[in-house]
């Protein structure tokens, strides 16, 4: 019988993580089963539960469940831990929840490999401070840029995780309110792409040769990387980081390590079609 895993999230229907993984299993020859598992909002945990008492092996954990997937786990990853925030739940042989985070990995190498846009002594700008922000703050900060910078619609929630994760690396924070100062790359980490809305922002806001990534991907450009587009900033959606921490899910789950970017090219054919 093939294992089981699964991605959890409400909303769900939009999410590519079954097209991913079930390429994945194509590609390496793992024998898997991976669908799609609508929790509702005030159910996540019995969600999780029954999954994984019905034989499941393990699940990627999407909006609005990352904070109470690592409450949920019975045991966390040194990178969730830090992050405090879980993406990726693995049943362990003795039925305990192991809880990690691979969000921030997949964005650095999307970032630094896939687009070939260096972060180390860059001046970075990180929009948001929910769970996908805490998920990618350590991996960011591993690549030592020159200064981040957090900013956020509440500037208290802003400072309250840099004030966490200021021994990690140089950082500051604040609100969207009054953002100044010109940066490297800036990454929106924040949910208004997904709610088709485009933060508040300042127009000079990038260096020369600046660039903009957004952690969400459309069929077509979000309003983030519109925005960018129209001003003449180099800029990028997340698929790339969401085949890369999926990758890295899958190498948790299984052990092997699936290649990223005929996935990549697969999934944004797709979604160009869909888009025409």
């Amino acid at each position: 019988m093939s294992d089981r895993y699964a991605v959890v999230g409400n909303p769900i229907a939009h999410s590519l993580s079954a097209q991913i993984h079930t390429a994945f299993a194509e590609q390496t020859g793992e024998d898997l089963i991976y669908s799609k598992l609508l929790a509702p909002l005030d159910g996540f945990a019995d969600s999780v539960r029954t999954f994984f008492s019905e034989g499941g092996c393990g699940l990627n954990v999407t909006v609005p469940f990352k904070l109470e997937a690592r409450d949920l786990a019975d045991e966390l990853t040194d990178r969730a831990a830090i992050a405090g925030a879980v993406n990726t739940l693995m049943c362990r042989k003795d039925g305990r929840l192991l809880g990690d985070n691979t969000d921030g990995a997949g964005l650095v190498v999307d970032i630094r490999d896939n687009l070939d846009w260096p972060i180390g002594n860059k001046r970075v700008l990180l929009l948001g401070a929910g769970g996908a922000a805490r998920g990618a703050l350590l991996p960011l900060l591993a690549e030592q840029p020159a200064h981040l910078h957090v900013a956020n619609r509440t500037a208290a929630k802003a400072e309250q995780l840099a004030d966490e994760f200021s021994h990690y690396g140089a950082l500051s924070a604040g609100g969207l309110e009054g953002l100044c100062g010109s940066f490297d790359l800036v990454i929106n980490a924040s949910s208004a792409s997904l709610e088709n809305e485009l933060p508040p922002l300042p127009e000079h806001l990038f260096t020369a040769g600046g660039k903009a990534y957004d952690m969400m991907y459309t069929a077509g450009p979000t309003p983030f990387v519109h925005w960018a587009h129209v001003l003449g900033v180099e800029a990028s959606d997340g698929l790339g980081m969401l085949v890369g921490q999926a990758a890295e899910s899958f190498f948790l789950w299984r052990g092997v390590r699936p290649q990223i970017a005929p996935v990549m090219a697969r999934l944004r054919q797709e979604l160009n079609n869909n888009k025409n």
